[in-house]
């Protein structure tokens, strides 16, 4: 009688490479596209055989790719990355709307543990074990049976030939159709797990690879400060904020029916109101909003491969330093200082992560010593998400019950808006405080700029977070807060118009205005600065005071 433990399981299943890839591409299709699904009849409405047809050929074309992939030897270690990565993307695709493409792919590969670690929650990695976990064991189980190297080969060519000729086949039945979805409807195929995160990893890698061999060109080398810099009698400094995940319609100063900008409603402010982003998420809005490149010009490449505002201030005389309490730089200071804040700049705010009031101490010794026209940028932790909660001290939770999960499907949509809704009304008091500890320090000149670098998705439409591609990107995540403070001893010295500045914060403006502005602000002479994207220039009248 055998002793063998293995004599009393169930032998395991035996299949043909080709029959492992079929099941493989059926249980993707079906199991981990429920966004795909949603959009194709959603736009196929009425038309269900049109669907299912369209539907032939991406199950088709996914099958082609894994036949391209998995071959041999190979084939096991593609079929489970390729289930474990739907697993993970199908997720946050199908949970919280967002798009896995080039810009999302970039967003995680810049973030950090302490950011990420939001993410996975017990929801996610159920998810992630059921569709991609569960499956690959499955791939791995199982047997496969190989041909000879010749037999495998024509196999191989007939299913890649077979799959690619039913990608056009299917097709070619309604070409006009199709041609027309695929042309206007790009969230289509924007959902295919797990083929969109692949296109997107594949066009990130191209982008790497070309960011490599980029030589920086210099920028505004000209700089120099102009008359009314130049006669102030004590150092300007500008602190320069750069906020994060703060969307416009949340604030009250725009018009929002709660009130969560008291504190800048109460001072002598500037709020541009149609103020838009340059992208929806912080890897490329963040160093597009100190490039000198438009919107319409910006490019990874591009930002990478000129000098930015904060250098032209440093050609100017400016020292210029940033300080950071979220993700990093993303190279926009790269060429100068940069910090990161800790507990050790004030414990009170970090438990662990540290909220935006760390900044507040060094700042106030900073502006009571500086000898010199300074530029400081605070780059916040601000409105970030999932975990709104985090981003506010406990005591000024005014909005509530409050969501405190990241894993914002459990919460009601009210619970979701009263927690980012404190998150703007903690912005709100962090920027009164910087106001008035500027204000209070008569050593310096000083004026702060505040702007957003994109806005939030709080559930409308299924959306959460940020990342939309442009094509798809509700104004909830590009309308975001501009604002502008000047002390009066900053106008009177630089000689700017307060009407005027007032009159400009009225019309449309977008994160383009921002390097020229800045720049006018401060009366920096230069070639560099655009005179129609500046909203300070044309606004300087003669020297007072």
């Amino acid at each position: 009688m055998t002793t063998d433990p293995r004599a009393f399981l169930p032998g395991r299943p035996t299949l043909s490479p080709f029959t492992l890839n079929l099941l493989v591409s059926l249980w993707l299709l079906a199991l981990t596209n429920g966004t795909f699904w949603g959009h194709l009849f959603r736009i196929f409405d009425g038309r269900p055989l049109t669907a299912l047809v369209f539907a032939g050929a991406v199950w088709a074309l996914i099958l082609l790719v894994i036949s391209l992939l998995a071959v041999r030897r190979a084939q096991k270690p593609v079929l489970v990355a390729l289930l474990l990565i739907a697993g993970v993307t199908s997720y946050y695709v199908d949970k919280l709307g967002v798009v896995v493409d080039r810009e999302m792919i970039q967003n995680a590969m810049t973030t950090t543990f302490a950011e990420s670690r939001h993410l996975i929650t017990p929801a996610f990695l159920g998810h992630v074990a059921l569709y991609g976990g569960l499956p690959a064991l499955l791939v791995l189980w199982v047997r496969v049976r190989r041909a000879t190297v010749w037999r495998g080969i024509g196999g191989w060519v007939m299913v890649t030939a077979g799959a690619a000729g039913m990608v056009v086949g299917l097709l070619f039945t309604d070409m006009k159709a199709y041609s027309t979805v695929l042309r206007a409807d790009k969230e289509l195929m924007g959902s295919v797990q797990p083929l969109a995160p692949m296109a997107g990893a594949l066009r990130y890698a191209k982008m790497m690879f070309k960011s490599t061999q980029i030589v920086v060109q210099p920028t505004g080398t000209d700089a120099r400060k102009g008359p009314y810099l130049a006669a102030a009698e004590k150092p300007v400094l500008m602190v320069i904020v750069a906020g994060e995940t703060a969307r416009a319609a949340n604030w009250s100063l725009g018009g929002y029916g709660r009130e969560t900008n008291p504190d800048l409603a109460a001072r002598d402010i500037l709020y541009y109101s149609q103020a838009t982003s340059c992208g929806t998420a912080t890897a490329t809005s963040l160093p597009c909003m100190f490039s000198p490149l438009t919107k319409a010009d910006y490019s990874y490449e591009g930002g990478l491969s000129h000098e930015n505002l904060l250098d032209v201030l440093a050609h100017a005389g400016f020292k210029v330093e940033w300080w950071d309490n979220n993700t990093g730089h993303k190279d926009v200071a790269a060429r100068l200082p940069s910090r990161t804040m800790t507990a050790a700049d004030g414990a009170e705010f970090c438990q662990p992560e540290c909220i935006d009031g760390v900044f507040l101490k060094d700042l106030a010794e900073k502006a009571a010593t500086i000898t010199e026209d300074t530029v400081i940028v605070l780059h916040q932790i601000g409105s970030h998400g999932p975990s709104y909660w985090l981003r506010y001290p406990a005591e000024r939770e005014i909005f509530q019950p409050a969501c405190h999960t990241p894993e914002l499907t459990e919460c009601t949509t009210e619970e979701i808006v009263n927690a980012y809704d404190n998150t703007i009304a903690y912005t709100d008091h962090f920027l009164g405080q910087v106001i008035d500890l500027l204000d209070a320090q008569d050593r310096v000149v000083p004026a702060m700029f505040y702007a957003s670098d994109h806005g939030e998705s709080l559930g409308e439409g299924g959306l959460y977070l940020h990342g939309a591609p442009d094509f798809l990107a509700p104004d909830t995540q590009t309308h975001v807060p501009m604002v502008l403070w000047m002390s009066e001893r900053f106008r009177a010295s630089l000689a700017l118009d307060a009407a005027c500045l007032a009159d400009r914060a009225e019309q449309p403006v977008s994160h383009d205005n921002m390097f020229s502005t800045v720049l006018g602000l401060l009366d920096v002479t230069t070639t560099a600065r655009d005179a129609v994207l500046d909203l300070a220039g044309p606004c300087r009248t003669g020297a007072s005071g």
